[in-house]
């Protein structure tokens, strides 16, 4: 029986004096691609900012187990030794800091910098450049997926990969993500859902208001969400139980 990499259970979280998460449940298997769906301000980032420990995001209630140990309360340091990755959408540009010493801190193999080079089609002259700093959109996506092919973390989140991206450049990140994906696990957020073009994932979710309210099947879901928008999944059942629940709690 395949053993859960993830864990999350019941888990609400503040953030800055806000609760974002409300009782989030999910779970996701060694070697599965979780999709997370849901339109702006549902809560898809503040879930991985969470799952990677940042301070700023108080957790509440509920717990998360990683290889089947407890991370609620451990530092970010932590839990990227334990094989944690994330790729952020809006990653600052880090000036006085080269990109060459961050991929180094990872891999100092001169060849094996250059196939993850090739893999997502990032100049080489970049290194050299600091993190971000001047840019393109693509570029600063390819940095980002070349951050963490090289970590070689067991678990990957990526936020928004097709996001500011042109066609060209998200098939070649799509295709770079899917080839690092085959032997991990990984959760990636998407609003519109263009990078599953080139990613085989298993399980799609979708989450309104804080609360994942529904899973299945990526491509189902996906074109559930093109087709009529996001109004359809306030309409399902398991919504409308937790609505009942939510006004039963504060009443």
């Amino acid at each position: 029986m395949t053993e859960n990499i993830l864990e999350i259970s019941n888990l609400s979280v503040e953030v800055s004096g806000r609760i974002v998460l409300k009782d989030v449940n999910l779970k996701i298997a060694e070697g599965e691609v979780h999709v997370l769906f849901g339109p702006n301000g549902s809560g898809k980032s503040t879930l991985l900012m969470t799952i990677m420990g940042f301070p700023a995001y108080k957790v509440l209630s509920g717990e998360i187990i990683f290889k089947g140990r407890d991370i609620t309360n451990l530092p970010i340091n932590e839990r990227v030794k334990l094989g944690i990755n994330v790729a952020f959408q809006n990653p600052p540009a880090i000036r006085g800091v080269k990109l060459r010493e961050i991929i180094g801190h990872w891999t100092s193999n001169v060849r094996e910098t250059e196939n993850l080079l090739k893999k997502v089609n990032f100049s080489p002259e970049l290194l050299d450049r600091d993190v971000n700093l001047g840019f393109s959109g693509g570029e600063i996506k390819k940095s980002e997926i070349l951050q963490i092919m090289a970590q070689k973390g067991d678990f990957l989140m990526i936020d928004e990969p097709d996001s500011g991206v042109d066609v060209e450049n998200l098939k070649i990140i799509g295709r770079a993500i899917n080839d690092m994906l085959r032997d991990r696990s990984g959760l990636i957020i998407t609003h519109q859902g263009y990078i599953l073009r080139f990613i085989n994932a298993h399980v799609a979710h979708v989450i309104l208001q804080g609360t994942i309210v529904c899973s299945g099947s990526p491509t189902k879901i996906l074109t559930q969400i093109l087709t009529e928008g996001y109004g359809w999944c306030y309409k399902c059942p398991m919504r409308r139980r937790i609505e009942r629940r939510e006004t039963e709690t504060n009443s």
